[in-house]
């Protein structure tokens, strides 16, 4: 959803409200978000708070001079990529069906030739209605792309189906729709390590680190999203598996790299996680504090995933992409990792606690290849995932 422009028409019931959250899960997704509120919408929701979210001017009268003047109605509705109906009630439903233009987003939807999607949301008896269905019928016979409305207990106090659906389930139905396009990146495998490992020292505890695995599941989301067949070996997370990602859960360094040579062949590889470089010997039995003295751990080296992938005989990805987090002189640091482990790229950020980087929401990276080294600006995970994914595809693009 990365860089889409969305025009979303909200209209006037009472889950309007959740269009507040929706505006706010869309723009976290990457698009940009435009907002005509009608005039039963106005009743739920303020234009203020719309705009405030959305970060744009809000739109809510077709003979407004000003907006006529700064965005006409015909170049709003022009200038999107998809224009979202949510919710759409009975009457803006009716309206649709019979090409009605009294007012502004009535108007959009007739003048846009843009691929229209709706979210209809009303009492159960007002969706079961005869006269409901036969518009609904009409308009995907017209090309328009309808969500179903969830069933559950309603305002009113009736139960059926009618609600809204949850809002992450609608960004999911929007994306995919989006997506029907050809996509870059059809037709590959792309393998992504994520999150930390846990080195167990005795059957209760561990070494870890604080890795969160946010921007490792971030990229394997925003490179499904560009069509790859991608494979999400992840440590211990609490995170929920990104949308078209096959996950394979582990927990030691060794299980990833087991995982890892299982996943293979595949087109690029992508090792975020933060993986211990030691384990120690453990102990069968919980370590007792009274056996006596400070226990001595003997600490035994892991198996190194990035060098294993990058130096590999057989089986090499065409592309082999490492993380390198450091506390200090980074991109020194990064240049003598990829040298030493012979993958393709490094990207390295800071990772000492003053930046925020670990358990955080924004990231600021290098990106370090054959060419020279990149200073990317601060930006939320998803955003450098984004361009990360990006990056990836117009390079296996030109190994082809």
């Amino acid at each position: 959803m990365h860089g889409k422009r969305i025009l979303l028409i909200i209209g006037g019931g009472i889950a309007a409200y959740k269009s507040l959250d929706l505006i706010r899960r869309l723009r976290e997704r990457g698009a940009t978000v435009r907002c005509v509120l009608t005039e039963g919408g106005a009743q739920f929701v303020t234009p203020l708070s719309v705009s405030a979210l959305s970060e744009q001017p809000v739109y809510t009268d077709l003979f407004s001079l000003k907006d006529e003047t700064e965005m006409g109605h015909i170049r709003l509705s022009r200038e999107a990529d998809v224009v979202l109906v949510c919710p759409a009630t009975a009457d803006l439903l009716a309206r649709m069906a019979a090409g009605l233009a009294g007012d502004l987003a009535s108007t959009l939807l007739l003048a846009t030739d843009k691929p229209v999607l709706a979210v209809p949301a009303m009492n159960v008896r007002m969706w079961q209605h005869p006269a409901t269905r036969r518009n609904v019928a009409r308009l995907r016979e017209d090309g328009i792309a309808i969500l179903d409305p969830a069933e559950g207990p309603m305002a009113c106090g009736e139960f059926g189906p009618g609600r809204l659906p949850e809002v992450p389930d609608i960004v999911n139905w929007v994306a995919a729709r989006l997506e029907e396009a050809p996509r870059p990146l059809s037709g590959t495998k792309i393998l992504v390590t994520a999150g930390p490992t846990h080195e167990p020292i005795d059957p209760v505890r561990y070494i870890a680190n604080r890795s969160s695995g946010k921007q490792g599941y971030a990229l394997a989301e925003a490179l499904a999203r560009l069509g790859a067949s991608v494979t999400l070996v992840s440590g211990p997370t609490h995170l929920p598996t990104p949308p078209g990602v096959t996950r394979v859960n582990v927990e030691t360094a060794r299980e990833m790299a087991a995982a890892c040579q299982q996943a293979l062949p595949v087109d690029a590889a992508v090792c975020v996680a933060a993986v211990a470089d030691w384990r120690v010997e453990a102990s069968d039995q919980k370590i007792k504090k009274d056996a006596g003295g400070t226990p001595q751990l003997t600490f035994l080296e892991n198996p190194d995933i990035l060098a294993t992938l990058s130096q590999a005989a057989e089986n090499r990805p065409r592309l082999v992409v490492g993380f390198a987090a450091e506390t200090e002189n980074v991109i020194p640091h990064a240049q003598a990792k990829i040298a030493r482990k012979g993958c393709d790229w490094i990207v390295a950020n800071d990772v000492s606690p003053a930046a925020g980087v670990m358990g955080g929401e924004r990231n600021a990276v290098h990106l370090i290849t054959s060419t020279g080294v990149e200073t990317w600006p601060e930006a939320a995970k998803a955003d450098v995932a984004q361009k990360l994914a990006e990056r990836i595809a117009h390079a296996l693009a030109e190994s082809r």
